[in-house]
């Protein structure tokens, strides 16, 4: 009872914070966090009534809610022209942001006067620009409102200009063979192939002999909605430990600081002999803070390039801009700092070779696959019965995070063009993100949705049996900097289950998918390429059945996390061993 007046009253701390700093994403943020099955018919409810021609706040709130991006920029295209008032443009500029239609924000704010509203909406909108400076001091001489936004943003800009949490150092003894990782979110409450991929290689490592703790972010998973959260989790016997004070720090700069504190205090108790953490860069100030209070090395795992990510949903401009910048050089320290970094292929190695991280410094270890994607796979027909699936006909689709990147629109888009053709194929859409309201709504207009299925976030347990319900599995990934160079865990678990795979050709994707041979490589974003290459497949169940061979050859020769396991087994001890010899 205790924790969880804890975790209510960090709950209110943090959605107060968001309700001053940014209203619109917090009600976008709590639309996903509710049962879609409550919050869609509203949302659907509310366009059915509404006037066509209506730009009343709450209209367009449910238009973004329901991912129908159509209505809304038509609908706020209808609002710029008689909207004046400095308060009603900030309001409406804040939700285009959320929408990801800065033009249309742009409008609103370069035709206003002042208002209430305006100052802070400009601040967001020069903040989504990735205009650091410009945004600060948009609110110069605001109100209390304008300050405590303005103190958010000079310590988010700290943060990115190299400020860095500080300990004292510890007398300390380590205890060999025990390792602390911390994590930006995991399992239970988090199914992203990020937690899948951290769970994967802790139990990897438990069942190599390692004493093995995961600690989350702190504030997580309470941040996140999860109200009943408790101070440990065992999964499968990994032990997951999460650092829930009652009240978070106002900045991030002083969230970091607590963090570190917190974390230190963990690792005094646990006393590994070394710290692994992963993407983005302010694990690594936190794990780099705490290794050196320790005088143990640390470990720094590159899941992504989450600079190229923020800049995939913002245009070209947005690589050029103050943030990413400030972004990559921080990244670049901490790799270059960190006693080994870890990574997933080829194509993110040279990356981080190119940001100054010597080659011999760098270990790959892939995205694999283990537990039931070893076990021989079920026939699509008994994976289908075991889901309650429709056993007849074909199926397509891809198990993924329904984000803009991985281009699940030119999925439905290729599926749309087979249908007519195909009158017994389906298309399975398994996973949950920011993009899903949006996809239903192609999908309802397609005119084929009753043919395409969204099944939302599936239990890991479960996760195995919709890869092997598809006769062919689809990567349609964008061709955007961050996808050419980060290599997915879905389509690896895809051909452990023995299913081809059709995938965007991308140098990430090539590492995965050997053209012709386990699957096929088209160009990216051209959907027409896309239903040509799955029609080929198919059309033809042997050539579907030797390609599925062999990728399951494939991934079991090099791409198991027990291979991964034994490989960081390795450089740990390397690692343990510099570290004492520089100590003698």
């Amino acid at each position: 009872m205790i924790q969880l007046f804890r975790n209510l009253r960090l709950a209110v701390g943090v959605a107060a914070a968001h309700l001053s700093d940014d209203p619109v994403l917090l009600f976008l943020q709590l639309t996903r966090r509710l049962p879609a099955r409550v919050t869609q018919p509203l949302a659907e409810m509310m366009g059915k009534v509404a006037w066509s021609r209506s730009t009343a706040v709450p209209v367009l709130l449910a238009a973004l809610a329901r991912g129908d991006d159509a209505d809304l920029r038509r609908r706020l295209d209808l609002a710029v022209t008689g909207t004046k008032s400095g308060t009603r443009a900030g309001r409406l500029a804040d939700i285009a942001i959320t929408a990801n239609l800065p033009d249309v924000a742009d409008r609103f704010l370069s035709g206003a006067v002042n208002g209430s509203r305006l100052k802070p909406a400009l601040a967001r909108k020069l903040w989504y620009d990735g205009a650091v400076t410009a945004s600060i001091a948009a609110l110069e001489g605001g109100g209390p409102g304008e300050r405590r936004l303005a103190a958010r943003l000079e310590a988010e800009m700290a943060v990115l200009q190299g400020w860095a949490p500080v300990l004292g150092r510890r007398t300390y003894k380590a205890v060999p063979g025990r390792v602390l990782h911390l994590l930006t979110n995991s399992l239970p409450h988090t199914a992203s192939g990020y937690a899948q991929r951290s769970h994967s290689i802790l139990r990897a490592q438990q069942d190599a002999g390692w004493d093995v703790l995961a600690v989350t972010r702190i504030g997580y998973p309470v941040q996140v909605g999860k109200l009943l959260a408790k101070p440990r989790d065992l999964v499968d016997g990994v032990k997951y430990q999460r650092l829930l004070p009652a009240k978070l720090s106002a900045t991030a700069d002083a969230r970091l600081q607590q963090q570190a504190e917190e974390l230190l205090n963990v690792a005094l108790e646990f006393r590994p002999s070394v710290l692994h953490t992963t993407t983005h860069f302010v694990n690594g100030l936190v794990v780099r803070a705490v290794a050196e209070a320790l005088g143990i090395p640390w470990v720094y795992e590159v899941r992504g390039q989450l600079a190229d990510t923020w800049a995939s949903t913002r245009g070209p401009s947005a690589s050029g801009s103050e943030k990413y910048r400030l972004f990559q050089q921080r990244e670049a320290e901490v790799m270059q700092a960190a006693d080994l970094v870890v990574t997933l292929g080829e194509a993110m190695k040279a990356n981080i070779v190119a940001a100054g991280v010597p080659a011999g410094k760098i270990l790959i270890a892939p995205n694999a696959v283990g537990g039931q994607f070893l076990l021989e796979p079920l026939s699509t027909s008994a994976a289908r019965r075991e889901l309650g699936l429709i056993e007849e006909g074909q199926y397509i689709g891809t198990v993924s995070s329904l984000v803009p990147y991985e281009g699940i629109d030119d999925l439905i888009a290729a599926f749309v063009l087979l249908a007519a053709s195909h009158p017994d194929l389906r298309l399975l859409i398994v996973g949950d993100g920011a993009s899903m309201p949006s996809l239903k709504e192609q999908a309802r207009q397609s005119g084929y949705a009753d043919r395409i299925l969204f099944t939302g976030r599936v239990a890991r347990d479960d996760a195995v049996r919709y890869h092997q319900a598809l006769d062919v599995f689809v990567v349609p990934r964008k061709d955007l900097e961050v996808t050419r160079s980060v290599t997915p865990l879905k389509p690896v678990e895809a051909l452990a289950c023995a299913r081809p795979v059709v995938a965007s050709d991308l140098p990430a994707l090539r590492e995965i998918v050997d053209d012709g041979v386990n699957g096929l490589l088209v160009q990216a974003e051209s959907p027409e390429d896309l239903a040509e290459a799955i029609s080929v497949l198919l059309a033809d169940a042997s050539r579907r059945s030797e390609m599925g061979s062999a990728g399951r050859a494939a991934v079991f020769a090099g791409r198991t996390w027990a291979a991964n396991a034994q490989a960081l087994a390795e450089s740990y001890a390397l690692l343990r061993h510099e570290s004492l010899r520089r100590t003698e």
